[in-house]
Formats: structure tokens, C-alpha cells, sequence
């Protein structure tokens, strides 16, 4: 890719985070911020809204490091394992499915807690997963639907895992939103940038 379309990248997925984490923000605290809209409070909405675009820069680098990194480790896998690699992807999709629930339900449920609460979060990852895949496929080719999900899913939960040990549920939403939105954008304006099927 040239220097041109990176830069390009670059700035447009900074753009589609700030936006994307400013709506999450204001809707994961809305019960918060709703009185600095009652009192027409515009200085401090402002700060607000400074802050959440902060946040959304640094969730965007997270994404846009995460999607390099994928690109990287996707060559290589295709290289040494070939025909393998999209089953091996399967595998590790699952693997990272219940290890989400699983791990979680571990890690802080509360005594009495059922795991269904740990269960909704990740399936609802994973089906927005499979419907950037599907955009995906359509786009390109059939072969890019599993790719697709195991970036969509399993680069953006180890994108996720700062919040995911912090286990606070305004971050765990904070987070995973705009980090889902920049992987889908990434995934599917790359090819447009380059002007190739990918």
C-alpha cells in the first residue's frame, strides 16, 4: 500500500473512532450526561466531548494496530499452513467464544450469578462479526468470509482485553463499539483505498 493510502487510513479511521466513541459515550452514560444537556451546560458538554474524542484517537490506533498486525500474521499463515489456515481460524474463533464466556463468568461472577449474563455480550460480537463478514465476502470473494470473522471477532476481543480485565460495564461497552466499528470500517474500505480485491 503507498504512503498515500495509509495516511489516508490513517486519518479517516482516527475520524470514524472519535465519531463512533463520542455517540457510544454519550449513550453507554447517558443517565450522567443528560443533565448537562437539561442545563444547557456547554462548556462542560464540550469537555465531554474533547475527552471521548481523546479516547476515540486512542481506540482507533488500537484498531488500526491490531488490523496491521492481522494483515501480518494472515500472510504468514497462509504461507506456512495453506490450505489449513482457514480451518485452524475456526478453531481458534471457538476457542476465543467460550473463553470470552467462560473465563469471564470465572474471573467475576458473583456468587448466585448465572453465566448468562457473560453469555449475550460475546454472541452479539460474534454476530456482528459475521455480518461485516458477509459484507466482506460480497465485496471480494467467498474465500474472505472466515478471515473476516476471525479478524471481526478474535483481533478485536484481544483488542477488548484492557477493558475486559477492568471488567467495568460503561468501559466493557465504551470500548468494544467504536473498536468493532474501526475493524469493520478497516476491513472494508482497504480494498476501495487500494483499488484492489483483497
Amino acid at each position: 500500500m503507498k504512503s498515500r493510502n495509509w495516511v489516508r487510513l490513517f486519518l479517516s479511521t482516527l475520524l470514524v473512532g472519535a465519531v463512533s466513541t463520542i455517540i457510544t459515550g454519550f449513550a453507554v452514560k447517558w443517565s450522567e450526561y443528560k443533565e448537562l444537556f437539561l442545563a444547557s451546560d456547554i462548556v462542560e458538554i464540550l469537555m465531554v466531548v474533547f475527552w471521548l474524542i481523546g479516547v476515540g484517537f486512542i481506540f482507533s490506533i488500537i484498531s488500526q494496530m491490531g488490523f496491521f498486525a492481522y494483515l501480518t500474521i494472515h500472510r504468514f499463515g497462509l504461507g506456512l499452513f495453506k490450505s489449513v489456515w482457514s480451518p485452524a481460524q475456526v478453531v481458534l474463533i471457538a476457542f476465543v467464544l467460550f473463553d470470552l464466556i467462560y473465563f469471564r463468568y470465572q474471573a467475576f461472577a458473583t456468587e448466585g450469578e448465572s453465566i448468562s449474563s457473560y453469555v449475550w455480550l460475546p454472541i452479539l460480537i460474534l454476530l456482528i462479526a459475521l455480518v461485516v463478514a458477509y459484507f466482506k465476502r460480497k465485496q471480494t470473494n467467498s474465500k474472505a468470509f472466515i478471515p473476516a470473522v476471525f479478524f471481526m471477532y478474535v483481533v478485536s476481543v484481544i483488542e477488548w482485553v484492557p477493558a475486559i480485565r477492568a471488567n467495568d460495564q460503561s468501559w466493557l461497552y465504551l470500548m468494544i463499539f467504536p473498536l468493532l466499528i474501526c475493524n469493520a470500517y478497516q476491513l472494508l474500505i482497504l480494498p476501495k483505498i487500494t483499488n484492489q480485491k483483497s
